[in-house]
């Protein structure tokens, strides 16, 4: 009998391992983008554009995700931006290595694409983030599932394991194009 249990525990452990390891974050209709992105996209050609990469295994993809995310998290000071009015945040790489969270996720797509990661495996998404406020991260989508590229953590996670809640992502295909997302603990607040 102990052996029939600790065979149906593990079965349990694997599938819900399996079922977060390789899922996608859930996309729906189109959506606007968020305020900033377009100068961003007309600014920077790899933002919106395809590039040619190599194919990465899913463990040098990983290795690479978490290399990228602590370099720009170790290189850059947070400091929030805004345009001269101070009315509109401006989305752009790092300025003189002081940046705020798009900032953050902006370099990091440019360092990943320049690295060989395939920019149609990566992705902007607002989330909602600590103390309730919006917040920018990067997705790569990897055969594992999709991985968050974070600001507030060294630590690459699984987009389920985050505690965020995401409400529009880039669209990995149309990459000019936003998708509603609403995935996370507090999505249904938003449905």
């Amino acid at each position: 009998m102990k052996r029939l249990f600790s065979l149906a525990a593990f079965l349990f452990i694997l599938l819900h391992f399996q079922a977060v390891a390789g899922s996608s974050l859930p996309v729906t209709r189109s959506i606007g983008a968020p305020v900033g992105f377009a100068a961003a996209c007309a600014k920077y050609k790899w933002l919106c554009g395809r590039m040619a990469a190599q194919q990465l295994n899913d463990q040098a993809g990983t290795a690479l995700l978490q290399k990228v995310n602590r370099a720009v998290n170790g290189r850059i000071i947070p400091a929030e931006d805004r345009s001269s009015s101070g009315n509109r945040d401006v989305w752009s790489l790092p300025v003189a290595g002081r940046g705020d969270c798009e900032d953050y996720a902006l370099q990091k797509m440019k360092d990943l694409i320049e690295a060989g990661f395939p920019s149609n495996r990566l992705a902007l998404s607002v989330v909602i983030g600590p103390h309730d406020q919006n917040h920018v991260v990067l997705i790569a989508r990897t055969d594992g599932g999709d991985y968050v590229l974070d600001n507030l953590t060294n630590a690459v996670r699984l987009w389920r394991m985050t505690g965020y809640t995401f409400l529009a992502t880039q669209d990995f295909q149309s990459r000019t194009g936003w998708r509603v997302t609403l995935a996370g603990p507090r999505a249904g607040e938003f449905s």
